[in-house]
């Protein structure tokens, strides 16, 4: 059986039409599943030809939670089982009385980033888009049951487990689901994928990725020192990447957003801040600034507030915006750079 969770609009109309039925069948489905969040098989207002067709051939099955941690400022993380008893963390993250949900696009990552917790697991393989929109819906399933006056999932970011250019297809699918009308009807701007740098993906976005934000992890805009953090820049340099990437939100009114993630003693110098203000000045750019977060293992160490600040400041000389990302789950290792579900 296929899950629904894996079709698109557009997807099941087909599925549909190939079964003989009626096409409109889909989007009363979607309404059911998605917009009014049924659990339960729809059985109004659908031919009983197709309510036949959904029983024998469609499967409703989420993945499974195996274990939730909670941290103390109300981060939390999941770890879900999925079918083939592989597992993937998600974390859902609160502010002002809603959450944004961070979704992994792959069981580990082959980017390597010796940053990242999820770069020392490796690549086991790529989620299915029912498995993406899956983690969405079990994390919200439970919210509703366990903080049902504090339920709502605002924003979504494509910054767990995995890069999600590397698996375009299925994190496109997803992203489709999310925005359709009939689906959870998200808007395209609460919605960002982040990218180590992945090109082939990025080659394809400008004329297949729905109009969502992007976010791109730069980390230093120095050689030899982005080679060291993202391996991928010795075939992709970061220059290239950023060519491209200043060309995708032309169509909106979007700035691309550029992650730094701070390394006390590596990357957080004056020169380093300047280099990037440099790089970065006269773009419609807004950089994230995020201190390293520790995990087992790690090679760097989390910089004093100080350092951070001062970035912040030479970057404001540039005329480039930013932000000092405040660390949410730490303690549960659940923020960013610390997912691994081996």
């Amino acid at each position: 059986m296929r899950s629904f969770y894996g079709f698109t609009l557009e997807g099941l109309r087909m599925a549909l039409t190939q079964a003989g039925l009626a096409p409109i069948g889909a989007a009363r489905l979607f309404n059911w599943h998605y917009k009014h969040k049924h659990t339960e098989a729809c059985t109004t207002d659908l031919a009983q030809a197709t309510i036949q067709f959904v029983k024998d051939h469609i499967s409703f099955d989420l993945p499974q939670i195996e274990q939730v941690q909670e941290s103390d400022d109300r981060t939390v993380k999941f770890l879900f089982r999925l079918a083939d008893g592989k597992k993937v963390e998600t974390v859902l993250i609160p502010s002002f009385k809603k959450y944004g949900i961070c979704l992994s696009s792959q069981v580990g990552c082959a980017m390597k980033c010796s940053f990242c917790h999820t770069g020392l697991q490796g690549l086991e393989r790529h989620l299915e888009t029912s498995e993406i929109v899956g983690q969405y819906l079990a994390a919200q399933g439970w919210l509703n049951e366990h903080r049902p006056s504090n339920n709502r999932i605002a924003t979504i970011v494509f910054m767990g487990q995995g890069e999600p250019l590397h698996n375009f297809d299925a994190v496109k699918g997803a992203i489709e689901i999310f925005l359709s009308q009939y689906g959870l009807s998200l808007a395209a701007d609460k919605i960002t994928i982040s990218t180590a740098g992945f090109l082939p993906g990025l080659k394809r976005w400008k004329d297949e990725m729905p109009d969502v934000n992007i976010a791109l992890s730069l980390h230093s805009t120095i050689t030899e020192k982005r080679n060291k953090l993202i391996p991928i820049n010795a075939k992709y340099p970061f220059q290239e990447i950023i060519a491209l990437v200043d060309e995708l939100p032309k169509k909106s009114k979007a700035v691309v957003i550029y992650e730094y993630l701070v390394t006390k003693g590596f990357n957080d110098s004056e020169a380093d801040a300047r280099h990037l203000g440099e790089t970065l000045k006269g773009k419609r750019a807004f950089v994230n600034l995020i201190p390293f977060n520790p995990f087992p293992g790690a090679d760097y160490e989390r910089p004093e507030r100080s350092g951070v600040d001062a970035i912040k400041k030479i970057l404001e000389d540039y005329g480039v915006p930013s932000l000092v990302r405040y660390t949410k789950g730490s303690d549960i290792l659940a923020a960013c750079g610390q997912l691994n579900s081996r």
